[in-house]
């Protein structure tokens, strides 16, 4: 597959799903509401409401819905808005990381019928409850915490440092490798003792080990992935706008697609995701408005291993 097309991705998946084009797993992060004018008439995120670009985002993920496998996952990176901020989300600006150099919208200014001024939105649950009732399996609400979070100036409120990444799945009985997404076990989980007080990690109980999750492999162990992921916010250079971090989407992928699977993103951007995928051994399919962003991908997906450059 490898192959990244220009257009409105609802355009394009649905050519797609009517040739039979299928992906195992779709990871992706749409452009959130009223954070930055990319400048093109069809562009996602700049609507009036949170109401109507809500709408955008149930009839992009039916078109998802229809190029996924039965068992296929999605996994959704989203961000928050404040009523009437002039702000967006506190996400990552990529080689910026600078509020001043944000792209702030009249959507972004705007105070919603249902909010007052400073109200945080909710536009993450509000996407989640209606891919929910739109037909998916809302699966878990995993949180991205980020050690690096964007500067803020607010003195009545706490800096944000984490954004939502959903899992939600067309079935209830859905692909998904645990066993490639594990992390490394620090110490035990204090809450699952064995005896004297011990873990089971500390009193070698394989069978209890077992039991938790933790999974002996040489001399280290590993345990299932937890719910809140701690990873940095990086830039790309040549980049003036939001990237993902690999680390962020190599779990998605990991635990989303076998060896060979393709791996969808309709909001292709830099080409984050496609430079994972095909590093994991992984195909890739994806979608992009702007074709300003082609140099970018072009490079990206040229690259042999996951360092940024």
């Amino acid at each position: 597959m490898n192959k990244i097309e220009f257009g409105d991705c609802r355009e394009t998946m649905r050519r797609w799903a009517a040739e039979g084009v299928k992906a195992q797993t779709c990871v992706t992060s749409p452009p959130y509401y009223g954070l930055r004018d990319y400048g093109h008439d069809a562009q996602i995120g700049l609507e009036e409401t949170p109401e109507e670009y809500i709408k955008s985002m149930v009839e992009v993920f039916r078109c998802v819905w229809d190029v996924l496998e039965d068992d296929g996952t999605l996994w959704l990176n989203i961000g928050d808005s404040y009523a009437g901020s002039g702000k967006g989300p506190a996400g990552n600006l990529g080689a910026t990381n600078d509020e001043r150099n944000m792209t702030h919208t009249k959507a972004s200014s705007f105070v919603p019928a249902g909010c007052k001024p400073k109200d945080l939105i909710g536009i993450p649950w509000m996407l989640a409850f209606a891919l929910r009732a739109d037909g998916w399996y809302l699966r878990q609400d995993i949180i991205w915490h980020k050690p690096n979070p964007m500067p803020e100036s607010v003195q009545d409120r706490c800096t944000k440092s984490h954004e939502y990444i959903f899992l939600l799945s067309k079935s209830q009985k859905y692909y998904f490798d645990n066993k490639a997404m594990k992390e490394k076990a620090v110490g035990g989980s204090p809450g699952n003792v064995t005896h004297k007080g011990k873990t089971a990690y500390e009193a070698g109980d394989t069978k209890m080990r077992t039991k938790v999750g933790l999974t002996k492999i040489g001399a280290s162990e590993t345990r299932n992935r937890r719910s809140v992921w701690t990873i940095n916010t990086k830039p790309y250079k040549g980049a003036h706008f939001a990237v993902f971090p690999s680390e962020l989407i190599e779990p998605c992928i990991n635990a989303g697609a076998p060896v060979g699977g393709i791996v969808l993103d309709p909001f292709m951007g830099s080409g984050t995701t496609a430079q994972v995928a095909q590093s994991l051994g992984r195909q890739y399919l994806g979608c992009e408005l702007n074709p300003d962003y082609k140099e970018l991908q072009d490079k990206r997906v040229s690259q042999s291993s996951l360092q940024l450059i």
